[in-house]
């Protein structure tokens, strides 16, 4: 009996000893934070950041979590991301810096961009000294005898980068600056120079591209001569002269047009980039496709050809979603959108308005080759663009259409007011740019589901010469965010990079973010902004450059917002967009490009 209950109490001091074992195994799971590690090795952690996801289940989170191309979690908790830490995981402390998706840029002018970064950039070039800078540094780019051209001299004469418009303009130069080819020769004696001014009406020729066109000791018409008879290098296009010039011009080699497109894919990495929605040329299609194969396309690449080139894309069995060479779905590389024009520019009087322009009384701007038949393109003809969407739309192509002037902008909204009388699904249908906008047109956005693809750093620039040219009045409808936002429309950035023949258009996102929530010129100016009360928000601002881009390319079910199971493109910033002061926005930095789950591109610490 004795022996029985000295078992059993043996018995009950085992069991006993085993339960306080386990809760002492229990507390120490509790509130150690050890977890058992994930089942699943992920390739890339990074943790410790404030990681902002365009998702309003979770809207922030501390760490993402990669494997292969996707997410796999987004976790509040740094300790529940590291549990999927592997021998090979490769973990980044991100020190508390700012995590958003991937930037997508949706419009790029992609194989003028790196032409501006590898050829003569003469934008803010108006004296001497600055136009043999500039052509210094792209001679030591080049080999010998390759030409040097572009240019665009003299953009940024008239109002200086930073000028709101609304400076006193008494001391404005009132001649244009002119170049001398003496003022290159010395520096140019293997490579010719033949660049223009900004309006395309002079051209600038050194001594070499006259030789080259047999005109160091010939003369023709079209040539200015000094008071001694000899060539300035001022050429007038539309002349014997300039037509010889154009004849001896020696086109770019395949190797440097490649060049031209790899460094502005460094550019575009190194602003956070992953994607561009580019209005791509055939011949730019295929550096894409080379690039590609050669395994250096760094971003990803939404084509928007010619509006007019439907026909032959679907008789060549291409459609959007499809890879221009495998005719495959690719994420990387694929068709998107086709691209229309109703209009010209602000910056060369061009875009169409209602009303003339203030300073050219007689000018409503023009139409362009897809809405007129007109030589002069002044009488336009808008059933030739509704011919041309039709065509677009029956081989599997939506129109993404530039229209600026209130005029372009209402005959587009009719257009596809018209168009959705017939039955067509206007998703994915944008407005390009939308820059000037009639007060009663603003509702007709959300009324027939229209994209509004705006330009936020045109503000900044533009607003130099935009209350000269169409006054007070209409320019309170001018990059009218705000109201294109409360009146229901979704906006989608894109930076128009490199800018057209009148500006510089900056691509890098604090650029677009900064001008967008200040309304000012990177100098700060004018005090307030100009039209305040069209300011978006930082967080609207970011929402219109990540998952609005990839609503406006069909893909938002795949990118465009950090959610597990979504691809894994992430720009890293250095500090957080949400909480610093506006103006610090322009020293933002990033620090990482993350595409398709690798890392594009790392700042150097």
């Amino acid at each position: 009996m004795l022996d029985k209950l000295a078992s059993n109490r043996f018995f009950q001091a085992l069991i006993f000893l085993s339960g306080l074992i386990f809760l002492v195994f229990l507390f120490g799971y509790l509130f150690s934070g050890c977890h058992p590690k994930s089942a699943v090795s992920a390739d890339l952690i990074l943790y410790n950041g404030y990681v902002y996801t365009m998702e309003e289940a979770q809207p922030k989170a501390s760490a993402v979590v990669i494997k292969g191309n996707k997410i796999i979690d987004v976790c509040s908790s740094d300790k529940k991301a590291l549990k999927y830490r592997g021998a090979a995981t490769r973990v980044i402390d991100l020190q508390g810096a700012f995590v958003t998706p991937g930037i997508i840029d949706a419009h790029v002018h992609f194989n003028r961009a790196g032409a501006l970064i590898n050829d003569a950039n003469l934008m803010t070039v108006s004296d001497e000294a600055s136009l043999r800078r500039e052509i210094a540094r792209v001679v030591s780019l080049l080999d010998k005898d390759e030409w040097i051209t572009e240019g665009l001299w003299g953009a940024y004469e008239q109002w200086a980068l930073g000028d709101t418009g609304r400076e006193e303009k008494a001391g404005k130069r009132k001649e244009k600056w002119r170049p001398h080819r003496r003022m290159i020769d010395d520096l140019t004696p293997n490579n010719p120079v033949f660049v223009c001014r900004y309006d395309y009406k002079e051209w600038l020729a050194n001594t070499a591209a006259l030789k080259a066109a047999g005109l160091e000791k010939k003369t023709l018409p079209g040539m200015e001569l000094d008071k001694d008879g000899r060539p300035t290098g001022i050429i007038f296009p539309g002349t014997p002269a300039f037509e010889a010039l154009q004849k001896a011009r020696k086109p770019k080699s395949e190797a440097r047009l490649l060049n031209e497109n790899r460094a502005a894919l460094k550019a575009l990495r190194e602003a956070g980039i992953v994607e561009i929605h580019d209005i791509a040329t055939p011949a730019q299609v295929e550096r894409f496709i080379k690039l590609q194969e050669n395994g250096e396309l760094t971003c990803r690449v939404w084509l928007r050809p010619d509006l007019s080139l439907a026909a032959r894309l679907k008789e060549e069995g291409l459609m959007m979603g499809l890879h221009p060479k495998t005719k495959q779905k690719d994420s990387w590389l694929r068709y998107g959108a086709l691209k229309g024009y109703v209009d010209g520019i602000m910056g060369t009087h061009g875009a169409l308005f209602f009303e003339p322009y203030n300073d050219q009384p007689d000018n409503y701007g023009h139409w362009r080759h897809h809405t007129s038949d007109d030589p002069q393109l002044k009488v336009g003809n808008m059933e030739k663009m509704y011919r041309l969407i039709k065509t677009g739309l029956e081989a599997g192509f939506v129109p993404n259409v530039h229209a600026i002037g209130d005029r372009a902008v209402a005959e587009l909204l009719d257009l596809f007011e018209r168009l959705k009388k017939e039955g067509v699904n206007l998703t994915g249908f944008r407005i390009i740019h939308a820059q000037v906008v009639r007060p009663q047109d603003f509702p007709r956005f959300r009324a027939l589901n229209i994209i509004a693809e705006v330009n936020p750093y045109h503000i900044s620039d533009d607003m130099r010469w935009m209350e000269e040219r169409i006054g007070a009045d209409r320019c309170r409808g001018a990059y009218a965010f705000r109201s294109l936002l409360e009146n229901g429309a979704v906006l989608c950035f894109g930076s128009d990079w490199p800018g057209t023949s009148a500006a510089e258009y900056h691509m890098h996102p604090r650029y677009l973010i900064y001008s967008a929530v200040t309304r000012k010129t990177l100098s700060g100016e004018p005090e307030g902004g100009w039209f305040p009360e069209q300011r978006l928000t930082v967080e609207e601002a970011l929402r219109a450059y990540t998952i609005n881009n990839a609503y406006a390319a069909f893909e938002a079910d795949i990118r465009g917002s950090i959610k597990k199971g979504k691809l894994a493109d992430i720009t890293v910033f250095d500090r957080n967009l949400l909480t610093i002061p506006p103006e610090e926005i322009l020293q933002t930095e990033v620090l990482l490009t993350i595409v398709d789950g690798q890392i594009v591109f790392a700042k150097k610490t």
